[in-house]
């Protein structure tokens, strides 16, 4: 059987992603910087990708986390939280695996009451609460989440909401919530005061720990190969700039990483030197205006769009 043949038999990576939604963006982002270009069809549900034998579905994110658990899809992108939320406390969840952190949709699961100080830590709250001779209802989406982080907390009552969730207090619902929070406006509106973290987050690709089916081993490795390759890039920038090459040695107290630079020569010019590097932290002003301060002129910042590293 031809290549082609096989792939057009089934012989194809599924992978679920959120159908809608922030996820859903970064998901496609990823994909889209990975070069891997999806044709659609009417039905808007499945996605063809022809680089490789690979197969996009479109479902809820709920829903991502039990399909590859189940074997439907291969591979998914899912919020790390709903991931954890899903499986707390259960064996289902250890036949999976987190193969990548990819870096996107980074968020906070929060504590938030009314009567709180900013930041203010759970075990103070629930002290204050417990010398007023009060208990706590909690209101949230993630009930296993709390209920595992309030263990140790006697008098707490999860009450569990699908959405609306910062509206339990003004409701006489809950006395506090526990919700994703991004700058926290939301919950200011509300009239809650954001406390402690419980959970930080951010996109996961998912697999079965045994890995992928037999035949798409070398399709998960490529795929895992260009998804590295962006990450590298991202946060990553190409620096290029001309100094006396005496003073090499010294970009390294400036810009993390920079031990081995490529050095190039300039044509008709004794003892300047054009050098080349990667760096691995942000560039800001403050690094240019080091990098001058060590001699460095024709500075150029560049960023990079992808790229191969080995580690």
């Amino acid at each position: 059987m031809s290549e082609e043949e096989k792939r057009e038999g089934g012989d194809r990576l599924k992978l679920a992603i959120q159908k809608s939604g922030r996820l859903s963006e970064g998901s496609l982002d990823l994909l889209e910087r990975c070069g891997l270009r999806l044709r659609r069809g009417r039905e808007q549900l499945l996605a063809r990708i022809d680089s490789l034998p690979i197969d996009v579905l479109f479902v809820r994110d709920d829903d991502i986390v039990e399909f590859v658990e189940q074997g439907v899809c291969d591979a998914g992108i899912v919020g790390e939280n709903v991931y954890k939320e899903r499986y707390l406390g259960e064996g289902e969840g250890e036949s999976l695996e987190v193969v990548r952190y990819l870096g996107f949709a980074r968020c906070r699961l929060c504590f938030a009451a009314r009567d709180i100080e900013e930041g203010e830590g759970v075990y103070s709250y629930m002290k204050k609460r417990e010398q007023e001779g009060l208990g706590v209802r909690i209101a949230t989406s993630y009930p296993r989440t709390v209920r595992s982080y309030f263990s140790d907390y006697g008098g707490v009552e999860v009450v569990t909401m699908s959405g609306a969730v910062e509206l339990a207090p003004r409701l006489g619902i809950a006395d506090a919530v526990v919700d994703l929070v991004s700058t926290g406006a939301s919950m200011n509106a509300h009239g809650l005061e954001v406390g402690e973290t419980l959970l930080r987050s951010e996109a996961v690709l998912l697999s079965g720990k045994g890995g992928v089916r037999e035949g798409l081993v070398g399709v998960m490795e490529k795929l895992l190969c260009r998804v590295d390759g962006v990450l590298h890039a991202r946060g990553n920038k190409y620096i290029m700039l001309h100094m006396e090459e005496s003073r090499v040695g010294l970009l390294s107290d400036v810009i993390p990483g920079a031990e081995s630079p490529t050095v190039l020569s300039l044509s008709g010019v004794e003892g300047i030197v054009a050098v080349h590097l990667v760096c691995h932290e942000d560039v800001f002003w403050e690094t240019m205006e080091a990098l001058r301060g060590l001699g460095a002129r024709k500075i150029l910042v560049l960023p990079i769009e992808k790229m191969m590293w080995e580690v």
